[in-house]
């Protein structure tokens, strides 16, 4: 904590602080208060079970697999892309003096020292990894839900009710995947804003503020959100 305190200055801090804290409360109240009820992806959540619950009524389950390959795909994606940005926060840290030059030519950027510099590298790499890690885990449970679809037997071979819980089981397995994928976009959103920092602390909270904005409006006031309540 001493190296960390010698290194960055009080106001540096303090937006970092308000960065951290800023992305704990958006996480917190869209996913673990009432609001999520009324959010987006909260409303993708009850569109997810009456998909499955479709599912238990028709035999054929290509159109099912081809979604949920889909789904699949969008994780390895992103997953692959913050496997390229981890490299390229790595670059940085070999480029530091150059990138530092490039810093001190611009006039509207706070000089930083090197130190300074790399603890901001540093924390950009830990995003993308937390991001890496939440698409991974995406892909994997999207593909645990392929399987519990393949679990849902036919309407000839078992009881509606049985086969209905076999659908919802796989609806929240689907449910928790999105999440995952959800936290790992959400990871990406904040890495940007996060970018803030190399301007300077004021940069970073404003560019928090802007981010938090953006996503608030996707998951509360978008027309996304609009077609799922109409």
């Amino acid at each position: 904590m001493e190296s960390v305190l010698s290194i960055a200055g009080g106001r540096d801090l303090l937006a970092l602080a308000f960065f951290a804290v800023a992305w704990l409360a958006f996480e917190v109240v869209v996913d673990r208060t009432p609001l999520n009820r009324k959010s987006l992806s909260g409303l993708m959540a009850i569109r997810r079970r009456e998909w499955m619950l479709t599912l238990v009524e028709r035999d054929l389950r290509m159109i099912d697999t081809a979604i949920v390959t889909g789904l699949q795909q969008g994780s390895a994606f992103f997953g692959s892309a913050s496997i390229l940005a981890i490299g390229g926060c790595f670059a940085l840290f070999g480029s530091t003096d150059a990138v530092l030059q490039i810093f001190r030519d611009i006039p509207f950027i706070e000089p930083a020292p090197r130190g300074l510099f790399e603890l901001k590298v540093f924390g950009l790499t830990t995003i993308f990894v937390y991001a890496f890690f939440k698409f991974g885990w995406a892909y994997r449970l999207f593909n645990y839900c392929s399987i519990l679809i393949g679990g849902v037997r036919h309407t000839q071979d078992a009881p509606f009710e049985e086969r209905k819980a076999s659908a919802l089981r796989a609806a929240e397995m689907n449910i928790v995947a999105s999440r995952h994928f959800t936290a790992g976009m959400r990871a990406i959103f904040f890495g940007l804003a996060y970018l803030g920092w190399f301007l300077g602390p004021a940069a970073l909270v404003f560019t928090t503020v802007f981010v938090i904005g953006v996503l608030a409006r996707r998951q509360y006031f978008s027309r996304a959100r609009q077609i799922l309540i109409e």
